[in-house]
């Protein structure tokens, strides 16, 4: 498993005209094969009036790529849109780029831009973000220690996702699993053995 990927933070749609043709990119997050497929499905239904459209995916397991220029010559859409999202260096997402027919030949290089930059605009609406492999902790300690407790974990830029106040304090946080280890020792000696960990699931988060 891989200890960090790029990705994007949400769907958004960018729309760009050329010559008269309308390109709408649509970019969404997906986990799997099967989200981009359905993802796909019910793009071309909301958009199931146009000439085309375009898509090409990357999902981070199993390293799948796929695209298609559905029925734009071959090599014009669907590669152009795969291509700016290896040079985003981004997976788990789909990009559809849907195309209204303005009329007017664009060519083959006119087409390879427009579905480029209709691409390109898209995933940045849609805010490209990287995410690490964490691991969930959860820090035991006496009230006397949450200010030092806390204090460390935010000093590491790190997220407490939850505080459980009882008879103790816990503390619940995100930590990059390379620095998991670490960071146990650290918080273990800076409160000189007084804390408990307890470690759980591991999951990809922005960091």
């Amino acid at each position: 498993m891989k200890t960090e990927y790029r990705t994007v933070l949400k769907e958004a749609a960018a729309e760009l005209v050329e010559k008269r043709s309308r390109f709408i990119a649509t970019v969404k997050p997906v986990r799997t094969e099967e989200e981009a497929l359905e993802a796909l499905e019910n793009i071309k239904k909301e958009y199931w009036d146009a000439r085309h459209n375009v898509y090409a995916y990357v999902i981070e397991e199993n390293n799948i790529q796929r695209y298609s220029d559905d029925g734009e010559p071959a090599g014009t859409a669907g590669l152009p849109v795969l291509e700016i999202i290896k040079k985003e260096g981004l997976s788990n997402l789909i990009v559809v780029v849907t195309r209204y027919f303005g009329g007017i030949l664009l060519g083959t290089g006119g087409l390879v831009r427009a579905y480029s930059q209709s691409a390109k605009m898209g995933i940045e609406a849609a805010v490209p973000a990287k995410m690490v492999l964490c691991r969930d902790v959860k820090i035991f300690c006496d009230y006397s220690l949450l200010g030092k407790v806390q204090s460390e974990i935010l000093g590491r830029n790190l997220k407490i996702l939850d505080t459980e106040y009882g008879e103790n304090v816990t503390v619940n946080c995100f930590v990059p699993e390379v620095e998991t280890e670490k960071f146990c020792e650290d918080m273990t000696d800076k409160t000189n053995g007084k804390i408990k960990i307890e470690l759980g699931e591991t999951g990809y988060n922005l960091v």
